[in-house]
């Protein structure tokens, strides 16, 4: 069974594509990048708060299908400059409780949607 996930949660989709897909217990959630998901304001001026609104996008989907970040299992991290990783990490790093860390990749990008520096996609698995 598959199951779209809508957020108000979360900035309106800007292509075809949903905020995330429910199959069975596992959550597809698409890239997410730090735009205000009420007043559509980007947050581009300091990569720690862009990186906290990313998050708290992702945070607002994940509640929407009833999960949490400790349901997390895979992330994918895409920056435009690799510099702001350590800056991009501390950030979420705070979301997770360890030691159980999902698994990740943190991928340099030359452009990403809407000139943002950070996307983040997630994928969770309902126990």
């Amino acid at each position: 069974m598959k199951k779209v996930i809508t957020s108000k949660n979360a900035p309106a989709p800007i292509g075809p594509y949903s905020h995330g897909v429910l199959v069975n217990n596992m959550l597809f959630v698409s890239g997410q990048v730090g735009k205000h998901p009420q007043t559509g304001e980007l947050m581009l001026g300091d990569i720690k708060t862009e990186t906290k609104r990313v998050m708290d996008n992702v945070q607002g989907i994940l509640a929407d299908a009833g999960m949490e970040f400790s349901n997390v299992v895979k992330t994918t991290i895409f920056l435009t400059d690799m510099n702001n990783f350590a800056s991009v990490n501390e950030v979420y790093g705070s979301y997770f409780k360890g030691p159980d860390y999902p698994a990740r990749e943190t991928v340099q990008v030359s452009k990403l949607p809407l000139n943002v520096n950070v996307e983040i996609s997630v994928i969770a698995v309902k126990d």
